[in-house]
């Protein structure tokens, strides 16, 4: 960063949910904060959504409707300055594409972000865990199989409990040992059959449970990796 530059303004959809969006806005205060040694922090704007709202319309594949919400979230941001913007939700990327058709405002992609750092990894087959919708549709997955990438993702029933994990607990904050045994005996399971390589963490809520200390393959943390081109538009 040059000196007597500035970083653009940062603007953040969140609220989907509260803990990943505290979690966006720590972690891009410290690690800008590192990165200019303590020179500057960065100017952040967030718009909060009603996180039930949200998930009725992808629940009921009301599509349009979440994008008109989210639309109008991303306008804000933009009047009020914002110049790079990004979803703190891997479920809400259903609607990405048209959103970053609806403004002249850098968006941040947390599938492409992901994916390009499995490729810089190496690895040709991963696990996928994330909200039902991320785990059985295709927008988190393309970029993946674009690239050759392998997706695996668990059975029905453990994807239910994956989902239900997330949606019941990790949205509010709760962290809980039972669960976290849970999700590693379904890792080891699809490690077992299916050889993958590393599982990626496709909900923003996962890393309060999940990293590559207490699981047997390494866990691609998305918040982590998302902040990181975020930061690197912002600078």
């Amino acid at each position: 960063m040059k000196k007597g530059s500035y970083m653009k303004k940062i603007g953040l959809v969140g609220g989907t949910g509260p803990e990943s969006t505290i979690m966006y806005y720590k972690e891009l205060n410290s690690r800008i904060d590192k990165i200019t040694d303590g020179k500057h922090m960065p100017e952040i704007i967030i718009e909060s959504v009603d996180f039930r709202r949200a998930w009725d319309y992808v629940s009921s594949g009301e599509y349009y409707l979440l994008k008109e919400y989210l639309s109008e979230k991303v306008h804000s941001l933009e009047k009020a300055g914002a110049e790079v913007i990004s979803l703190t939700a891997v479920t809400m990327h259903i609607v990405f594409e048209e959103l970053v058709n609806d403004t002249g405002v850098s968006l941040i992609s947390i599938p492409k972000a992901v994916c390009k750092e499995v490729e810089n990894k190496g690895y040709k087959k991963i696990l996928l865990l994330g909200t039902i919708f991320t785990m059985e549709q295709d927008y988190m997955k393309n970029d993946f199989k674009d690239a050759g990438i392998e997706v695996v993702i668990p059975d029905e029933n453990d994807r239910n409990l994956v989902a239900k994990r997330i949606f019941e607990e990790l949205e509010l904050g709760i962290v809980k040992e039972s669960t976290l045994k849970e999700f590693q005996s379904i890792i080891d399971k699809m490690r077992d059959q299916y050889g993958i390589e590393a599982v990626v963490l496709g909900c923003t809520e996962l890393p309060l449970l999940l990293n590559s200390e207490n699981c047997s393959v390494p866990c691609l943390d998305s918040v982590e990796i998302h902040i990181n081109d975020l930061i690197h538009e912002a600078l």
